[in-house]
């Protein structure tokens, strides 16, 4: 696989004075001037290193790379099409089924709302591939933000524990892997990438632990912070609660020099014990800060001198923004990166933009794409009409929403990656792409149907009753009630007041939310409620404080990822259920019909 092999420029440009960095800036110049041509070759090189395997050679290609004759031959499929050949890899079978590499491991689909994780399968060299994509990262944002050469990152980081296949494979989320891969852990030292968390503790499978020690680190290093992160918004939030539940003990650490009991991994006591020492003006300092209910602008409180959040906030994590917004006094939000387990995809060449406003470039070098044409209105009608062609890449148009297909080296083939992104403009010649959605339904009482985007404008539209009373929503999920007559749409929402002695939101407020969200929601939904009378009022449960950490917890304790995790939009699974449920405060029904017209059809 040819990785990087156009990685020879001159060491000056846009105005980098680091060559490093100037190169990196060059490639992705030269991939994205040079996306067609990069593409054709990308498919050559996969077919024929593939030719051999068993699910190519029964399209009997013959030998033939072209991109024609490979999209006539090979057709487009879901993970349930290619199950039957990963169950097989993952038994024992060590014949080119579906790569000619031998397969070093699987990742693991991030899905934890239910239902069995996908297994993808990896090879060695896909790794080079991925720190490839990484090295771009901080060139980048290099151009926007100077200095960060001068400084370190409070990233918090996270493994979970692997588990193996019957065969012996590996089978892990793809951060997971990176972490534990020799490209990580015996990284060359990079200005530009210092951690104040070493690697013992973003290693440490124990996620108390982990998250104890990267804290402390984080803390005793706080004036050397120029970044905080972590992969989702969510889980950045979650280490800012974790300060909020554990202050006290760190800082009582900090005062004596000692690191609490509840530390017991050997590796990180022994690398503790070289970063820890006794500071009581900082201990002291961090009592005054955390001691306080008011946590607005919290982060740079505590680090002063953070110049931006790199977190992933697009998609289902736009929710997170205000909250984020309200711990860090607003600073820049960056989605760097744009990545899955199947594939890395390619990156945010304008990071520090309006949240809302993020894109990614696809880098032609990193896989063949693909994109499905899809159009939303065909397909809530259930449309029988013939599937469109996937188009290439440089042949997408702005404006108009696709789904991603991708084939890559080392053996998904035309594999429907099920995000739906719309092209919003072109960096050379190489596409920019705002991810939308996942394409999977959300929820559906009758012949509605309502998806992640739309609940998330939904709740978006309900919040705007919140201001008034300094309140937001700190999380959210959902649940069709389908034992009720008629059958009815639950939201969970975790509530946050600015104002902890605030009295409770009235209850016709929250009632109103109700009837806002139902305003907000697909025509279908509408008629469904009004005029077919097949949907009753839309719920809203208002949680505990701490719910949807317990909802967490709870996941990781049934093997998901702390790195990976995203709450579920949707719940069904009894023991989440029964989480929700239990700690539910208050129930608020829409008090009235949303507004419906029967639709005019030409």
């Amino acid at each position: 696989m040819a990785i990087g092999s156009e990685f020879s420029v001159s060491s000056h440009y846009l105005g980098c004075d680091d060559e490093k960095n100037a190169k990196a800036i060059q490639f992705i110049e030269d991939m994205t001037q040079n996306a067609e041509s990069v593409q054709e070759r990308v498919l050559a090189e996969i077919l024929c290193q593939n030719s051999e395997t068993e699910y190519l050679k029964q399209f009997q290609l013959n030998g033939v790379k072209d991109r024609e004759t490979f999209k006539s031959k090979i057709p487009v499929v879901s993970y349930e099409d290619l199950k039957p050949y990963i169950q097989r890899i993952a038994n024992g079978d060590r014949s080119p089924i579906l790569c000619a590499h031998p397969i070093s491991e699987f990742l693991t689909s991030s899905g934890t709302s239910g239902g069995e994780r996908k297994l993808m399968p990896t090879i060695a060299q896909d790794l080079d591939c991925r720190q490839l994509l990484y090295s771009l990262l901080m060139p980048v944002m290099s151009l926007y933000v100077p200095n960060l050469d001068k400084g370190k990152a409070l990233n918090f980081l996270f493994i979970k524990a692997e588990t193996k296949t019957p065969s012996g494979l590996v089978a892990r989320p793809v951060l997971t892997s990176y972490y534990q891969s020799d490209h990580f852990k015996n990284r060359s030292y990079d200005p530009y990438n210092v951690y104040t968390s070493p690697n013992e503790a973003i290693l440490c499978p124990d996620s108390f632990q982990s998250m104890y020690t990267q804290m402390l680190c984080g803390l005793i290093m706080r004036h050397e912070v120029l970044r905080v992160g972590s992969v989702f918004a969510s889980g950045l939030l979650r280490a800012i609660r974790f300060l909020q539940l554990n202050w006290d003990q760190l800082a009582h650490d900090i005062a004596t020099g000692t690191l609490s009991p509840k530390i017991t991994d050997h590796s990180l006591k022994e690398c503790m014990s070289k970063i820890l020492k006794l500071d009581t003006e900082l201990a002291n300092f961090i009592r005054n800060e955390c001691f306080q209910e008011n946590w607005e602008r919290i982060i740079t409180r505590i680090w002063p001198n953070t110049k931006y959040l790199d977190v992933i906030v697009t998609g289902a994590m736009a929710q997170y923004i205000p909250t984020l917004d309200y711990y860090s006094g607003g600073l820049p939000l960056a989605c760097t990166m744009y990545a899955s387990s199947e594939c890395y995809f390619g990156l945010n060449l304008k990071p520090i933009c309006n949240p809302l406003e993020v894109s990614y470039t696809i880098m032609p070098n990193m896989g063949y794409f693909e994109f499905l044409p899809h159009n939303d209105s065909t397909s809530a009608r259930g449309s029988q009409s013939p599937q469109p062609r996937p188009v290439d890449l440089a042949q997408v148009e702005y404006g108009k929403l696709y789904e991603l297909v991708i084939t890559t080296y080392s053996g998904l083939c035309r594999y429907r990656v099920g995000d739906i992104l719309q092209v919003v403009g072109f960096h050379n010649k190489a596409p920019q792409f705002r991810f939308v959605r996942r394409k999977n339904v959300l929820s559906s009482i009758d012949s509605d149907k309502t998806d992640e985007a739309e609940l998330q404008r939904a709740v978006e539209s309900a919040l705007k009753l919140l201001k008034e009373f300094d309140a937001s929503v700190v999380e959210y999920t959902s649940f069709a009630d389908t034992k009720s007559i008629p059958g009815h749409y639950v939201i969970y929402w975790e509530l946050f007041m600015k104002d902890a002695s605030m009295a409770p939101l009235p209850k016709e407020v929250l009632n109103r939310c109700c009837f806002a969200m139902e305003e907000s929601l697909n025509s279908v939904y509408r008629q469904g409620r009004v005029a077919d009378r097949s949907i009753g009022p839309l719920e809203i449960r208002v949680v505990k404080r701490g719910t949807f950490e317990e909802l967490m917890d709870y996941a990781i304790s049934k093997g998901a990822s702390i790195s990976q995790y995203k709450v579920p939009r949707c719940v069904s699974f009894p023991p989440l259920m029964e989480i929700l449920n239990s700690r539910v405060v208050s129930m608020h029904f829409s008090p009235a019909e949303p507004h419906w017209t029967p639709e005019r059809r030409c």
